[in-house]
């Protein structure tokens, strides 16, 4: 995986940032705190943490009647109002990853690691609910004709690979494995086109430091059940939305069936090898999260989708460029990595959130105030107490 340049000094938020020009916006901000309680609120009484792991409908009217009599008993002013603006970004916190049963479950080494980060994640946002501005959910997309599911794929005995199967460059070279014919055909190829694509994609991934092709099971597929947020986290961002005036700001990736999407910023491969785009990089998204004050990210799973996620953002050539590494902060509590068989992720995303630590993000707990923490949020939520 690649990493992060150290940058030494990594400076706080820029002052532009934080003190955004215009009168009007100015005189709005004067007064947006001083009705605002900047310790941590207490969980709403519709929360049942013992639903995390199941699937249900959100009663939405009951929410908007409840989020309505929250925002009046506690006083929180609309998100528009806030002075010092933070962004969470809950990476995939989808059915197919956060809920038992489901096809990618994130158990980590626990076994029950994605269950207990949506419960903390859930816990999170009530108790910040005033001083979360806006909730990016992202949606990993799919469908089923796709380079890293088993159908696009045939092994030396013309039967597709397994699940969890590593596919090498070396293995294609050597014919090991080769894209089904009638699959390559289905989406629009020519067979040979999508021959070679698989040796350039193979090839690509490794030169780039990234991960091999995985063939994963069929997951987050577009119009099922499992590509849905889990309803527990899916009804704490609706209550968000009503209670703040701020609607999430959902972002799907992924479908393109020739590339991984682990990132939600950008594929794991930009172009094919005629230099064709295979998907684009989602650099409206990344200007957006830079104008808030901070960014939190959390969600699933810590080392593949929140990884690469992290590592996307903090490569930006405008967060490098102003050192903006410490915008950034990692609730290490709520995600959890890749542990299938034969393939244990803990250690590799650990390290790497040691090196995001390094290059200047901070990496924090869900459980400990806002308040508390270190950097711009600790300083600006202190103040407004």
């Amino acid at each position: 995986m690649q990493q992060p340049p150290g940058l030494d000094g990594a400076g706080p938020v820029e002052a532009d940032s934080l003190c955004e020009r215009g009168g009007a916006r100015h005189e709005r901000r004067h007064h947006a705190y001083s009705y605002a309680v900047r310790e941590p609120l207490p969980l709403p009484p519709h929360w049942d943490p013992t639903r995390v792991g199941e699937v249900w409908r959100v009663p939405y009217e009951e929410r908007f009647a409840d989020a309505s009599r929250w925002r009046e008993e506690h006083a929180l002013p609309p998100a528009a109002q806030d002075r010092f603006r933070i962004a969470v970004v809950a990476v995939d916190v989808q059915n197919t990853f956060c809920t038992p049963g489901f096809e990618l479950f994130v158990g980590g080494r626990s076994g029950t690691g994605a269950l207990d980060d949506s419960r903390r994640l859930c816990e999170f946002l009530y108790r910040n609910l005033h001083s979360v501005t806006q909730v990016f959910p992202t949606l990993d997309t799919h469908q089923a004709l796709q380079i890293f599911h088993r159908v696009l794929l045939l092994g030396e005995d013309g039967q597709p690979p397994p699940p969890y199967t590593l596919v090498s460059a070396d293995e294609v070279e050597a014919g090991r494995w080769r894209v089904n014919p009638a699959a390559a055909e289905g989406l629009g190829l020519d067979p040979a086109y999508a021959e070679e694509h698989l040796r350039y994609y193979t090839r690509t991934l490794e030169e780039g430091g990234k991960y091999q092709l995985t063939v994963w099971p069929f997951h987050a597929m577009r119009g099922g059940i499992g590509y849905a947020l889990v309803p527990a986290l899916e009804e704490a961002i609706f209550f968000h939305s009503i209670a703040r005036f701020a609607p999430a700001g959902f972002q799907p990736k992924g479908d393109h069936p020739l590339t991984e999407h682990y990132s939600m910023l950008g594929p794991e491969v930009d172009t094919d090898r005629e230099g064709e785009p295979l998907g684009r990089r989602n650099q409206p998204l990344i200007e957006e999260l830079l104008r808030f004050d901070a960014v939190v990210i959390a969600g699933q799973a810590k080392s593949h989708c929140v990884a690469w996620t992290i590592q996307d953002l903090l490569d930006d050539p405008t967060v490098q460029e102003r050192q903006l590494q410490a915008k950034v902060y990692l609730l290490e509590d709520c995600t959890s990595p890749v542990v299938v068989p034969g393939a244990d992720f803990t250690d590799a995303a650990d390290a790497t959130f040691g090196r995001f630590a390094e290059s200047g993000a901070h990496l924090v707990r869900s459980d400990v105030p806002m308040a508390e923490w270190p950097g711009a949020i600790g300083e600006a939520l202190a103040a407004a107490t």
